[in-house]
């Protein structure tokens, strides 16, 4: 590895250099400078299939080219890396110092720490995030709050398994040679520096959720990421395992071939809900079908949906991976017992049916749910760890399968309306203090809800969707309805330091993104560049070491100079 210089524009605070030491920045330079290229030749090629599917000059299917990989019986993921043979309850959750506690202490078999949907990428998140993971991994993260309550990890903990960024977020705040690195080579280059060896020593290995991805050819990268890296720690083959979210409709008629890109690095796929459903609008968005009736109609029996986990189910099975259920996102009130009995209901009769369709495990998004959850795949599995047995030979999905968006009951209503625009407001303003994880009327949201939200709004007005009362949805009802739900929201975090501001560039954001004729890819990544980045007057470079082969295994003080 060449010698090389990297500028760190965001401020070292306190403990900073733990993490963010010449050895472990060196890992992310040697990673951006082997893989920048390719994630941008990748990122221009997924612009140019999207503006075909929108033209109509692309229909999506399964791939001709690549049925060779899918047709052959013989391949298989790795057995189970250790701390991964029995997934039944994953929690998820940003690596606050609390919810990596809480999350630790909660029951569940896997926590996903997670740097993407729920956490806002400011600097400190990013970085007090990877300080928080190993503070655990060293069991030295206890700690009490000025309030007196205390944070203690017990005895048995969950497997760790870290969600990066996408790959089409940068971190403006780490530059190599002037440009920005990507987001999921910091997050993940950092956790496998600091991560892996102490992992390893515990008996597990460092695991990895992906998110995103929209090919095999992104998993083909985060397959040679994972061996470069390894490489350079000197971890055997395969030390890596990493589980892909199968949230994007393109991926959907390519998880077969993800399997088999990330090859020894495959550990199981998961069935990302919210941000499936945003990219079939996303990717549809053109086509009149794609106004979907409201949010919480978009349950994950209607048809389409119970196609694309179908064909999760058979195609992990068939392949000895694990297939992971999708998110259990409510919360239980205190105020409410009745609300809580309901939601625990909910949550218990959609585990039930996961469990039945042979899903090995599944999310939940709060502690007091890790029982329900695992009551429901105990009812099934009793004691085994998984239910890979199960081929599923019954599902039988085709490309028209997945993409037929009828079947789903009811039309688009104000009560809808008005959910996908309080969503979006509560969510952003949250987001833009720091905050990813956030609840909304009993729910956990995080980005992935928002975006959902915001296409579903952007849908409705572009193709004048008539709501059930007989309204059209034009942008005068929909400015209308923002009004209102933004004096709501107003008056509901009235006292909460900095929020009437927070809520103000919430709004505008909502606006932009929902009545603009442009559709932005992402709104969280046009935002993070206007609101949460840093801007110091000066960068701070870091001096690495010499080749990969001189680096110590053991952190490093930073060498700096402004």
């Amino acid at each position: 590895m060449r010698r090389t210089d990297v500028e760190v524009l965001g401020e070292l605070r306190p403990r900073y250099r733990e993490v963010l030491t010449p050895d472990a920045l060196a890992l992310v330079a040697l990673l951006h400078d082997a893989f920048a290229g390719r994630r941008a030749d990748l990122l221009a090629q997924r612009q140019r299939r999207t503006e075909r599917l929108l033209s109509g000059e692309e229909r999506l299917g399964f791939r001709p080219e690549t049925r060779h990989v899918r047709e052959d019986p013989r391949w298989r993921v790795p057995p189970p890396a250790p701390g991964l043979e029995r997934r039944h309850v994953e929690i998820t959750g940003p690596p606050t110092r609390a919810m990596t506690v809480n999350a630790l202490n909660s029951g569940a078999d896997v926590w996903m720490a997670d740097f993407e949907d729920a956490t806002a990428p400011t600097w400190a998140n990013v970085v007090e995030g990877q300080l928080n993971l190993l503070d655990a991994l060293d069991r030295r993260i206890d700690f009490t709050t000025p309030e007196g309550r205390e944070y203690r990890l017990g005895e048995h903990l969950p497997t760790i398994v870290v969600r990066p960024r996408g790959w089409h977020l940068v971190d403006k705040h780490v530059r190599v040679r002037g440009a920005s690195v990507a987001g999921a080579l910091l997050d993940a280059g950092l956790y496998l520096f600091h991560g892996a060896r102490r992992q390893v020593a515990a008996g597990r290995g460092p695991y990895f959720y992906l998110p995103k991805l929209e090919s095999a050819a992104e998993a083909r990268l985060w397959h040679d990421v994972f061996r470069c890296a390894e490489e350079a720690l000197d971890l055997p083959r395969g030390t890596v395992r990493a589980t892909v979210l199968v949230e994007t409709l393109p991926l959907a008629f390519e998880a077969e071939e993800v399997l088999h890109a990330l090859g020894p690095y495959a550990a199981g796929l998961n069935a990302g809900r919210w941000d499936y459903l945003f990219s079939v609008v996303k990717n549809r968005r053109t086509d009149p079908a794609a106004a979907l009736p409201d949010r919480s109609r978009l349950t994950m029996t209607v048809p389409f949906m119970r196609a694309y986990t179908g064909l999760l189910v058979r195609t992990c099975h068939r392949r000895g991976a694990v297939a992971i259920g999708g998110m259990a996102a409510a919360v239980p009130s205190k105020k409410d017992p009745a609300a809580t009995e309901r939601a625990l209901a909910a949550v218990r009769a959609d585990k039930d049916r996961e469990a039945r369709d042979g899903f090995d495990g599944s999310w939940v998004a709060h502690p007091a749910l890790v029982s329900t959850a695992r009551a429901a795949f105990d009812a099934v599995l009793g004691g085994a760890d998984d239910q890979r047995h199960r081929l599923r030979e019954d599902v039988h999905v085709d490309a028209d399968d997945l993409l037929d968006l009828s079947g789903v009951p009811g039309g688009a209503t104000e009560e809808g309306l008005r959910a996908d625009l309080r969503v979006c407001l509560h969510y952003l303003q949250a987001w833009l203090g720091g905050a990813g994880a956030v609840a909304v009327d009993g729910l956990m949201e995080d980005a992935a809800t928002v975006e959902i939200s915001r296409s579903q709004v952007w849908t409705w007005l572009r193709h004048g969707t008539v709501l059930e009362d007989g309204r059209a949805v034009v942008p005068r009802l929909v400015q209308r309805v923002l009004d209102e739900e933004f004096g709501r929201a107003r008056g509901e975090l009235a006292g909460v330091p900095g929020a009437a501001e927070r809520l103000e560039r919430a709004r505008a954001l909502v606006e932009e993104a929902v009545l603009g004729e442009e559709f932005p890819a992402f709104v969280t990544s046009a935002a993070y560049v206007r609101h949460l980045v840093e801007r110091r007057p000066a960068p701070v470079t870091v001096v690495l070491p010499g080749p990969a082969g001189e680096r110590s295994p053991a952190p490093a003080p930073v060498a700096a100079t402004a």
